[in-house]
């Protein structure tokens, strides 16, 4: 963690504290709370076959209770939180960090860090339809004849959900945390109350019914362990959101109420189905009394939706951090609130989402058939999370190799035992979210691979910027006219003549009085001080180079930036500043470096990016853009 991320942790009041913590409740582990709803009532599945027996019953709760030690509180709330990049967590946060030291193995890392964002977005489809599903099939114990209408409340439930990203969530987020707290604690007290049923259960917290349970049932203890890994679904969010709430407030939140909360509610459910087993049917929501179990359905659904936003907000920010980094294609990015940049709204990914979610709702129907779904693509994401862990702890953190293979052998090799179990439900669904994982994977690889080969293609035809610039100030009877006022010409190589510069003066025969060549890096590191954001180069008395410096957790807005640049001294006025973009016409080519079916997906993926004017916040009649033919 960096000095600044230390120096936030160390002065945290504990009123701060407290609130921070509340709200991590809401966002980071409102995934993680609505797995009771649907994880031990699917564990029981697999062994109800032949009848249940009393040793089963502990021995699956004994494995929940440890699945939850073992990975979410070692692994994630110790281990994962401190693995930081400047405060910021993440699949994609820790791929940026580990870039900077990659050694021989850069395209290894890529490819893992693309599959374990890829495998997230196939999360933030399944669980925002599993989770509403799964609250809203409560009504059917309220009044058994709307069971036919769970399916159309959970499709309206989650299209206004999707509906009303447009608008923000910074009015509803403040109630995210003191709901999702009451959930907490309601599943707490329901737990307590059960635990009475039979006192047995409490056995569970001994890991021997765990372990023993696995030797002894074979094939279906392996079936089991898919079941058993929904306790833990919704982990990924921790790390991914520390850099929304900080370190601390995090592991308070995890130690006082969530952990404490899922343990007391499974115990309950345990010696729920002990004292009757007849009660397996549906554990959780039948260890509530008739009179309560509308207000606990009504408290459920929304709980399920703070998570399924949680989810969505996490895809946001992921998805603006493949743009940032180069894995992505450029895309609209509205931001919902004028003081909190990490609150925005990505349309396009908003309309994937929606459209995959009432797909997978219309498709499964019920949350029995999509549970099984469930499961790879979270497996996936915490298994590539620990590749990369391991390479994070000997880089950066000079551990020696025996020492991270004792540490982090055993963890991969339990995460590797989960997949395998989660593997065996493809046939029943589990197909989706390889299917979801692999398009999105081949997207990004794909936009990155492309970009490449485009950026190499262009350099062949490159002017050095250094001799353009000699040869167009030497006075001549050919030199182009001079007109009044800057032109910036955005260009990603710096070193060379912008293609829009040299369109200008082939087709215009007019060079402005003060030329900027401007580049727009992305460093890998979240944000980047006032004082690092640009650095300046003048090239001659009328040419100078700027580069523009953002995280990959800012937006890039330019004209911002340059505001603060003329404090520098370099003088210029917006209303008289023209902005040339080169824009470039894909043409495909199956020799060129990628195959046919890869040049246009490359190609479409171009075509729907953002326009550059409107993404890097330039002023709208301030823009000249000039075309031109490539051959990818």
């Amino acid at each position: 963690m960096s000095e600044e991320s230390h120096s936030q942790e160390r002065n945290l009041t504990p009123r701060k504290l407290f609130y921070l913590a509340l709200g991590s409740v809401g966002v980071v582990y409102g995934d993680i709370g609505t797995s009771p709803l649907y994880a031990f009532r699917e564990a029981l599945k697999p062994v109800a076959h032949d009848g249940l027996t009393r040793f089963e019953v502990i021995s699956l709760i004994s494995l929940m209770i440890w699945a939850l030690t073992i990975i979410v509180t070692i692994k994630y709330v110790l281990f994962l939180l401190r693995a930081d990049n400047d405060g910021e967590g993440g699949t994609l946060s820790l791929l940026a960090l580990l870039m900077k030291t990659a050694n021989g193995h850069t395209a290894l890392l890529m490819l893992l860090g693309l599959m374990g964002a890829a495998l997230f977005l196939g999360d933030a489809m399944i669980t925002p339809a599993l989770s509403v599903l799964s609250a809203v099939e409560g009504i059917k114990l309220v009044t058994p004849q709307l069971s036919e209408y769970i399916v159309p409340i959970s499709v309206a439930i989650l299209a206004l959900l999707f509906v009303v990203q447009s608008h923000g969530t910074g009015a509803v987020a403040r109630f995210f945390g003191p709901i999702t707290a009451l959930w907490f604690l309601v599943m707490a007290a329901a737990g307590i109350a059960h635990i009475s049923d039979d006192y047995g259960i409490l056995a569970a917290f001994n890991p021997y019914y765990a372990i023993s349970f696995l030797l002894h049932e074979g094939f279906y203890g392996i079936v089991v362990l898919g079941a058993v890994f929904l306790t833990v679904t919704g982990a990924e969010a921790l790390y991914a959101d520390l850099g929304h709430f900080g370190r601390r407030p995090i592991q308070w939140a995890w130690f006082l109420l969530v952990f404490p909360s899922l343990t007391l509610n499974y115990l309950g459910q345990g010696a729920l189905v002990l004292g009757n087993p007849m009660t397996m049917s549906d554990p959780f929501y039948l260890m509530y009394p008739k009179w309560a179990l509308l207000p606990v359905v009504i408290l459920a659904t929304a709980a399920t939706i703070i998570a399924s936003q949680a989810v969505i907000t996490g895809a946001f920010s992921l998805v603006r951090q493949g743009i940032n980094l180069g894995f992505l294609p450029r895309m609209e990015i509205l931001f919902t609130s004028e003081t909190n940049t990490g609150q925005i709204f990505v349309p396009s990914v908003n309309a994937v989402l929606f459209f995959g979610v009432i797909f997978l709702v219309l498709g499964f129907k019920t949350s029995d058939s999509l549970a099984t779904a469930y499961g790879i693509s979270v497996t996936g994401a915490m298994v590539v999370t620990s590749i990369m862990a391991f390479e994070f702890v000997r880089v950066r953190w000079n551990w020696s190799l025996p020492v991270a293979i004792i540490a982090l052998l055993p963890l991969v090799t339990l995460e590797l035992i989960f997949l395998g179990a989660n593997l065996l439900k493809i046939h029943d669904g589990g197909y989706i979210p390889i299917m979801i994982a692999t398009a999105f994977t081949v997207i990004m690889w794909t936009w990155r691979r492309g970009t490449a080969i485009l950026t190499e293609k262009t350099r062949h035809t490159d002017i050095p910027l250094a001799s353009f610039v000699s040869s167009i100030e030497r006075k001549s009877e050919h030199s182009p006219a001079h007109v009044p006022g800057t032109a910036i010409f955005l260009t990603s190589d710096p070193d060379s003549a912008p293609a829009a510069l040299l369109h200008n003066l082939k087709h215009n025969h007019v060079l402005h009085d003060r030329n900027v060549i401007l580049t727009i890096r992305t460093v890998n590191k979240p944000r980047v001080s006032p004082q690092e954001r640009y650095k300046v180069e003048q090239i001659s008395e009328r040419f100078s180079r700027v580069e523009l410096l953002f995280g990959f957790m800012e937006s890039q807005n330019v004209s911002q930036a340059l505001a603060a640049l003329r404090k520098t001294g370099l003088k210029f006025d917006i209303m008289t500043t023209s902005f040339y973009l080169g824009r470039r016409k894909l043409v495909p080519d199956a020799k060129s470096g990628m195959p046919y079916w890869q040049d246009r997906l490359y190609i479409a993926l171009a075509n729907a990016a953002a326009n550059p004017s409107d993404y890097f916040r330039l002023p709208a009649n301030r823009v000249v853009e000039l075309g031109s033919h490539v051959i990818i």
